[in-house]
This record gives C-alpha cells, sequence and structure tokens, in this order.
C-alpha cells in the first residue's frame, strides 16, 4: 500500500468563487491534487465574507469549501497579472473557472489562448448555463437553476408554495460532474497529450438528477409534481409518524412490504386486495399511509427502528445536524474529521465521502488566507525573488493578506 495521493501530481489553477467551482476542486484537492487558488487581490474569494463568520473573516463556508489549497492574489485584469498566469499555465495540467461565458476570454485566457500555450490543458468552465445557448451569458445561482431545471416543480408538498431542495444540490453537483469531467480528460491529456475544455453548469447539474422524473414525461407526457417525501412510483417509501415523530420507510419493493406487514403486525395486509401489489399500494399511498400510522404513531421511532431492523426492513431515522455528527455509523465513516490548526484552533470539516484503498484522500490543511502562497507559488514555478517583489509592488500580486485584517 503506497501513501500517494491519487491526484499528487496533479496542478489545478482554480480561479473559481462561491460553491459550485470550490467544490470541484476541493474533491481534487482532497486526493492530493496542488490547487492553486487563484483570487482577486481586493477581497479574493466572495465566499470568504458570506454566511457565518469564523475567525478573522474566514466564513466558515469558505473554510469548509477550501481546504487543501494555496491562496495566489493577482489582479489578472492587469497585464502583468496575466502574463504572470500564462507562465503558471506552462507547468499547469487544469484550469478551472466559473466566471460567466466569456469573461476569461476577454481577459485574454479563454481556452484557445491557454491551449496554446499548453497543448494538453484541462480547461474546465462551470457557469449556470453552459457556454452555448441563447441563455449562456446569463448568470445562475443554484436557486434559479433549481426552478429551471426543474427541481423546484418536484419539490415539497403537492398544494404548497414552491420549495427548493434544502442544499445547494446543483452547485454541489455541478462540481461534482466538473471533476468527473476533469479526470476523465486528464486521463486523456496524460494517454494522448491532448487537451480539451470541460463544460458543465448549474442548469444540466439539476436536469441529471430528474431520472424518474423525466422517465416519467418521456413515457407518456405526464408531468409530475410534488410529492413530499413519497416515492414516485412505489409505495410505502416515505416519512410516517410516530409517537414522537417520524421515520422513513423504504419497502419498495414486494419482499420489503411483506416483511414490514409482518414485522408491525399487520401481516393481513400482504393479501388485502386494496395492497396486494406494487400498483395497488401506489394508487392508495395516502390512504396506505394513514393506516400505516395507525400503527406507527403508538410507539416511539426508537422502538419502531429496533424492530425493524431485526426484521430487515429498510428504514432510518430523520436526523438533524447534531444528531448526524453523533452518530456512529457517521463517525465510523470519518465524516467528521477535525484539523488542529495553530491560528484557528480545531476545525470541523466534513470527511471525504469516497474511499480509496490503495490512494486514500487526505484533510492536510486549512483554508488558506488571501495570498497566503503567493510568493511561495511564484518561487516554486521559477520566478524571481525580484521578480515577485516588482509584481507586489505594482499591486499585482498580493502576498499572505486575510481579509479585513490590513495585514
Amino acid at each position: 500500500m503506497t501513501t500517494e495521493s491519487a491526484l499528487s501530481e496533479m496542478v489545478v489553477l482554480d480561479l473559481t468563487q462561491i460553491m459550485a467551482g470550490p467544490y470541484c476542486t476541493m474533491v481534487l484537492a482532497d486526493m492530493g491534487a496542488d490547487v492553486i487558488k487563484v483570487e482577486k487581490p481586493n477581497g479574493g474569494d466572495d465566499n470568504r465574507r458570506m454566511g457565518p463568520p469564523f475567525i478573522k473573516d474566514w466564513s466558515a463556508g469558505f473554510l469548509a469549501l477550501n481546504r487543501n489549497k494555496r491562496s495566489l492574489a493577482v489582479d489578472l485584469r492587469s497585464e502583468a497579472g496575466q502574463a504572470m498566469f500564462k507562465r503558471l499555465v506552462e507547468g499547469a495540467d487544469a484550469v478551472v473557472e466559473n466566471f460567466r461565458p466569456g469573461v476569461m476570454d476577454r481577459l485574454g485566457l479563454g481556452y484557445e489562448t491557454l491551449a496554446a500555450i499548453k497543448p494538453s490543458l484541462v480547461y474546465c468552465s462551470i457557469s449556470g448555463f453552459g457556454n452555448t445557448g441563447p441563455d449562456a451569458a446569463k448568470g445562475g445561482f443554484d436557486l434559479v437553476a433549481q426552478g429551471v431545471s426543474g427541481l423546484m416543480s418536484i419539490t415539497g408538498h403537492p398544494g404548497m408554495p414552491p420549495a427548493k431542495v434544502g442544499v445547494p444540490i446543483t452547485d454541489i453537483s455541478a462540481g461534482l460532474l466538473a471533476a468527473n469531467g476533469i479526470l476523465c480528460a486528464y486521463i486523456h491529456a496524460l494517454k494522448t497529450g491532448q487537451g480539451q475544455q470541460v463544460d458543465t453548469s448549474l442548469m444540466e447539474a439539476g436536469i441529471a438528477y430528474t431520472v424518474w422524473e423525466s422517465s416519467v414525461y418521456f413515457a407518456g407526457g405526464e408531468i409530475p409534481g410534488p410529492l413530499g417525501s413519497a416515492h414516485r412510483v412505489s409505495a410505502p417509501y416515505q416519512a410516517l409518524r410516530t409517537k414522537d415523530g417520524y421515520l422513513n420507510i423504504g419497502a419498495a419493493t414486494q419482499p420489503t412490504w411483506e416483511q414490514l406487514c409482518r414485522a408491525i403486525g399487520l401481516k393481513s395486509l400482504i393479501d388485502d386486495p386494496r395492497f396486494k401489489l406494487p400498483g395497488d399500494r401506489k394508487a392508495r399511498e395516502g390512504e396506505l399511509a394513514d393506516l400505516l400510522e395507525e400503527t406507527f404513531t403508538k410507539e416511539t421511532t426508537g422502538h419502531w427502528l429496533e424492530l425493524l431492523d431485526k426484521a430487515g426492513v429498510v428504514a432510518g431515522p430523520i436526523y438533524n445536524m447534531e444528531q448526524v455528527y453523533n452518530d456512529p455509523q457517521v463517525l465510523a465513516r470519518k465524516m467528521l474529521v477535525d484539523l488542529e490548526d495553530p491560528e484557528l484552533g480545531a476545525i470541523h470539516n466534513i470527511g471525504i465521502p469516497v474511499k480509496l484503498s490503495a490512494t486514500p484522500g487526505r484533510i492536510r490543511t486549512r483554508a488558506p488566507m488571501l495570498g497566503e502562497h503567493s510568493a511561495e507559488v511564484l518561487l516554486e514555478r521559477g520566478f524571481s525573488q525580484s521578480e515577485v517583489d516588482e509584481l507586489v509592488s505594482a499591486g499585482v500580486l498580493v502576498e499572505n493578506q486575510g481579509p479585513g485584517t490590513g495585514r
């Protein structure tokens, strides 16, 4: 077994900010890529100031998304900054950006320009609607993408106002899709020396989730609506009330349905013509839910979970975030990782969700201060100290400036 990370030879120039792009590059950094976060000198990534502050204007969200990265703060609007960036591209494997389409071209740093410098370069663009089409120039946020992709039309409860998925799901999914595309293109570049552009969007990431809903629409033209916690084609597969709360029941197949009936003392329902077959249960899912809740509300969630687990019925609790990070399985899978930092103390991190047996990912460093590694990165890549000093003096490069600290 080697301790080398899977992507330890990969160099990524990361021009992204907020959520989708930083999530993409965090995935690469967790697996060992050298991710150089290229930020604007005045404030850096806007996410440094979004959400609850942590310390010295690091937001909690910025810390969560930018671990394992190094920060280089440079003014890419300047000719000197653009020339410096092009020199960095010579030693990079990938560039990732999430500006509106056209911004990088206007800076003279578009794909065609950078590919001419480094033909094997993987150049990834993440945007609201993609690099082509009539809406390419529009800005996009997760809320808008959830609406345009149809996700909000199928989320929530029937008859209620529109609701979005509780997490920025198109941001995160676009980041994952981008990381997958980058790695596919990187493997191709390693094999052939040929780079390429990777292009994905929040809109497409949202549509990709609608497997059941799109299939229903494609099959017969039916337009699916919201179902609360219920499943599109199976029942009972939803949250049901208990004496002290709710539990999730996943009895989607005939065998699991029969196991559930036996486990909770409702064996008679197995041969009840109203609920005998999967289609029958789906057609009467409201009636079925009411009937099951008559039994479930007689005992606590904990009682039912213990009983159903013994019976082999798929079921689970509905946790809040405190309960998530106290769950023994979550902790056993190392989905809570504490990183000790001499300046910030203990930093809680969401763990790495995919485990590699030979080259596991690792959380090595906290998110960087703005420009914390500016000089370090340039000196590593052949810039002289005098060149670095000149860039700093000209205001093109910022070194080790914590946002809002005046350092």
